[in-house]
């Protein structure tokens, strides 16, 4: 039985890292592999066009607290990094309805858009999700959970993305 055990645990352990040795050789995600979105009006959004423009896409949802509790920080980052060249795109998986009337309520200043795909289909399976792209429109970053985005280090990090 302790054989058996023993043997169990040590073809798990060979095989996830196997599964982590072929993760890394996955390829480069860019700013176009984010597709189907749209604005508000239900027109089609090419990311494409961003590409040039350093590019924070947060996904989020009307309905989770820490989403909206890092709203305010997000738009003061937002403001403050303006003259970096970066654009803030909030991208969320609900009804145009219901992200319109969360805009309408709040009065944020944000790209608000809406993926026609699901979060899980971009390999987002916690909110807030965001991804950080550089000029190049390659991502150079990502970050689960809400964060503090208008303090210095966030700042400061975020004007360094090469």
């Amino acid at each position: 039985m302790k054989n058996g055990m023993f043997l169990l645990v040590l073809l798990l352990f060979f095989a996830c890292k196997k599964a982590e040795k072929g993760n890394s050789q996955k390829k480069t995600e860019t700013l176009e592999s984010i597709s189907n979105i749209v604005d508000l009006n239900g027109e089609s959004v090419e990311m494409s066009l961003f590409v040039g423009k350093k590019v924070l896409v947060n996904f989020w949802a009307t309905w989770c607290a820490p989403c909206k509790k890092e709203m305010p920080d997000l738009l003061e980052a937002q403001k403050e990094l303006a003259k970096d060249n970066y654009i803030f795109l909030l991208i969320s998986d609900e009804s145009q309805e219901q992200i319109s009337e969360f805009k309408k309520k709040t009065n944020y200043d944000f790209i608000f858009l809406k993926s026609t795909k699901s979060n899980t289909s971009f390999g987002i399976y916690a909110l807030p999700t965001t991804f950080i792209y550089n000029e190049r429109g390659v991502k150079a970053d990502e970050i689960i959970g809400a964060v503090q985005w208008n303090s210095k280090k966030m700042i400061d990090k975020l004007k360094n993305i090469k």
